[in-house]
């Protein structure tokens, strides 16, 4: 049984904190679980959502309010909660490395457990956080403080670089090698991560729509040069080299 051991925390705009006490004997950086805060059948599907931190038997996540089922979870009160997971594939996890971390709005989430376990392990962790607009940010602090460096970036220029993204990436990588760069947000942005990394090995989170999240609907499958993959037990995690763009964008 799960439970939600306090009410949603509001982030920033849009944004709630999550903090589930489960029972849990692994977890991965990338990884995701599937959740319903309601009875009935409307809304008919959990909602997924990727592991933000792992505090011992405490998951913490990120949801961005976007409809009914988000809205639903945002405003509960303590107490059980229906829980799948930690479902899918996640991160490869490097030791004693250089690496690069790009994130795009709510994709910034799966970033910061796996920054935090990258570090543990040794690494040198460079980190782009991407937003619309300074309300869009949330945990700055804890960004700054796992991270050796970070780049805030924001369409609008209200905090950090004015800019997108791929622009931080294009200039941190025309002067800085990288043993590996992982990254999640919009698809356009993960493509143009891939293209930017060159030989790097790059992984990328998809944010495919997962109905069942367990590889049977189908319904998040992509084109992948190994054949089509379904995103839920496969992914979410990728290598970004071998995903189809021209099928997503």
């Amino acid at each position: 049984m799960a439970l939600l051991v306090e009410r949603p925390l509001r982030l920033c705009s849009a944004h709630y904190l999550l903090r589930i006490r489960h029972t849990i004997r692994e977890c991965m950086p990338g990884q995701f679980v599937n959740l319903r805060g309601w009875s009935g059948h409307d809304p008919l599907l959990r909602r997924p959502f990727s592991v933000f931190n792992r505090e011992s038997d405490v998951l913490e996540l990120v949801i961005r309010v976007v409809g009914k089922g988000t809205e639903i979870l945002s405003r509960m009160e303590p107490g059980e909660i229906d829980l799948l997971g930690p479902m899918g594939r996640g991160f490869t996890i490097m030791e004693n490395r250089s690496v690069l971390l790009a994130g795009g709005g709510v994709g910034n989430a799966p970033l910061h457990y796996l920054a935090r376990m990258l570090k543990e392990r040794g690494n040198r962790v460079s980190c782009i956080y991407g937003a619309r607009s300074r309300e869009y940010i949330y945990r700055e602090k804890e960004f700054r403080e796992i991270c050796d460096s970070v780049i805030f970036t924001t369409d609008d220029g209200s905090f950090g670089t004015a800019g997108t993204v791929t622009d931080a990436a294009r200039e941190i990588l025309s002067h800085e090698a990288f043993d590996r760069i992982y990254s999640c947000g919009p698809t356009a942005m993960m493509r143009s991560m891939v293209e930017l990394a060159g030989s790097a090995p790059i992984e990328i989170s998809v944010e495919n729509y997962f109905g069942c999240g367990i590889g049977l609907c189908m319904g998040c499958t992509i084109e992948t040069t190994q054949g089509m993959k379904r995103a839920c037990i496969d992914g979410p995690v990728f290598d970004g080299s071998s995903i189809k763009w021209e099928s997503l964008c």
